[in-house]
């Protein structure tokens, strides 16, 4: 895609989590094919072309230590892209485990290895769109560095993760906003997308559970059916762009306008919220 190359990807080093399947494999194609030399860390081998995999279970502090040490020696890194993540299905603990504690594990440790000016994005999801409403107590675990404290916490405040879905992904973004600070003071900046519905694999536990016709009905006020895993990986890679210097600290909401829509009364609020990614 020699045309996009203003992008700013070409001939970088970008770090791609969960990039093995859906959106995170999604993103390893499109930035291969910019010319950017991607590293992935995963569980699995990702199938589309990358420069090195790093095999990793990320709700596992050892393992993420591990990785995070050899992706420190790559650098400089241009770009990250958090894109690792479990639905509700695995149980609230381990969705807490992979989906904030382990990826702002990785995101801490490697932080000292991202060029100047860098970019990081992180894949929450509409589930987090409340996560004003509970800013007191996501902040007492935001202030939890170390994960195998962060994993207490959450283990002595069940009713306070939920199903670890939700309280996940708003977890994601309060990190990002909090952090957006410190970071800007090397130009690096850091934002989330939030995805709505997404057909991938990540949804089959979800859609076997809640059934076909919940998917079917869920309202898509743009597309008119779920997204795929492109659409949700180039708004990503353009969040990312060095072009975009001056946002940071935010969430694109890239969820066919229904999170505007259930703020603004344009869409009548569903009977309850269910996971994406």
């Amino acid at each position: 895609m020699a045309d996009m190359d203003g992008l700013g990807y070409r001939g970088t080093t970008v770090v791609v989590t969960g990039g093995s399947s859906g959106m995170g494999d999604a993103t390893v194609r499109i930035l291969s094919s910019l010319g950017a030399a991607v590293h992935v860390v995963d569980v699995a081998e990702p199938p589309a072309p990358h420069a090195v995999f790093y095999e990793t279970d990320i709700s596992d502090p050892e393992q993420v230590s591990r990785t995070s040490e050899a992706l420190r020696g790559i650098g400089p890194i241009g770009s990250y892209f958090s894109c690792a993540g479990i639905a509700h299905t695995f149980g609230p603990l381990k969705v807490m485990l992979v989906n904030y504690v382990g990826a702002r594990q990785l995101l801490d440790e490697t932080t000292p290895a991202l060029a100047d000016g860098a970019g990081i994005a992180i894949i929450s999801s509409q589930a987090g769109m409340g996560w004003q409403a509970s800013l007191a107590t996501n902040l007492e675990l935001l202030a939890i560095s170390d994960p195998r404290e962060a994993r207490a916490w959450c283990e002595a405040h069940p009713e306070a993760i939920k199903d670890g879905y939700s309280v996940s992904k708003e977890m994601l973004i309060i990190w990002a906003m909090h952090e957006s600070i410190e970071l800007g003071k090397r130009r690096i900046r850091v934002n989330c997308t939030a995805p709505c519905p997404t057909d991938t694999a990540f949804m089959v536990p979800t859609v076997a559970e809640l059934g076909k016709e919940f998917f079917e009905a869920f309202p898509y006020p743009v597309l008119g059916r779920m997204a795929t895993p492109e659409e949700q990986a180039w708004p990503l890679i353009l969040l990312n762009s060095s072009l975009n210097a001056v946002v940071s600290g935010t969430v694109l909401y890239t969820d066919q306008a229904f999170s505007g829509g259930l703020l603004t009364g344009a869409l009548a609020p569903p009977t309850f919220l269910q996971p994406s990614d």
